[in-house]
């Protein structure tokens, strides 16, 4: 079994209830996150438009975090999943500093490393993470990828514009996008457009109306 995750960013409204689930569900402090809900603005004003990523941990193949943590904390169970330790972890932020994707945080707390586990204590139990659950739209999917016929597996085969974060990395993700396009997934693809100016706009209304 290898479990991944796909969110399909054309159902995805941008509600943030996966955020919220997983902060309750996991007792994230309120200044960290396991999952963050992007906003993604495009165009010129008035014609514009907002997209949404949920970012999350990518339970890599080939994880980074897992290959520099010196005693083993982040460790891979046998679903796959990246899971944390933290009676083994000693807060070297290492980890942190490994991970190309900005998944891991030190919990202020505890002075650990945490991200996101794909809920393994539920997964464990029988139940879907907690943010598949909530969500309204079903934009999460969740499953087996060895599984061909899993949903997973199947919306990933009938979607070939699926895509993952940063391929480049070489870390081979296990987390999968549908409908994401090179803004949703690299921060360096959107530029700051030109040919409206909210100042000058403002200020030539005012001229107007004084006249």
């Amino acid at each position: 079994m290898k479990l991944g995750f796909l969110v399909d960013l054309g159902l995805c409204i941008g509600c943030k209830a996966c955020e919220v689930v997983c902060k309750s569900e996991n007792v994230v402090p309120l200044s960290m996150w396991r999952l963050r809900v992007k906003y993604v603005d495009s165009g010129v004003f008035p014609e514009v438009k907002r997209a949404f990523t949920p970012l999350r941990c990518n339970h890599c193949e080939s994880a980074p975090c897992a290959r520099v943590c010196p005693v083993s904390a982040l460790h891979y169970l046998d679903n796959g999943i990246v899971n944390v330790d933290k009676n083994r972890c000693i807060g070297c932020a290492a980890c942190v500093l490994a991970c190309p994707y900005g998944a891991i945080y030190i919990d202020p707390e505890t002075n650990t490393a945490d991200k996101c586990t794909f809920c393994a204590h539920r997964v464990e139990a029988g139940l879907a993470p907690s943010c598949v659950v909530i969500c309204p739209t079903e934009a999460n999917i969740f499953g087996d990828l060895d599984d061909p016929t899993s949903r997973i597996s199947q919306y990933i085969a009938s979607h070939r514009d699926t895509r993952v974060r940063k391929p480049e990395k070489g870390t081979m993700p296990k987390h999968f996008y549908v409908g994401a396009g090179d803004i949703h997934l690299n921060p360096l693809a959107s530029t700051r457009a030109e040919g409206f100016n909210l100042f000058n706009e403002i200020g030539h209304l005012n001229h107007v109306g004084g006249h």
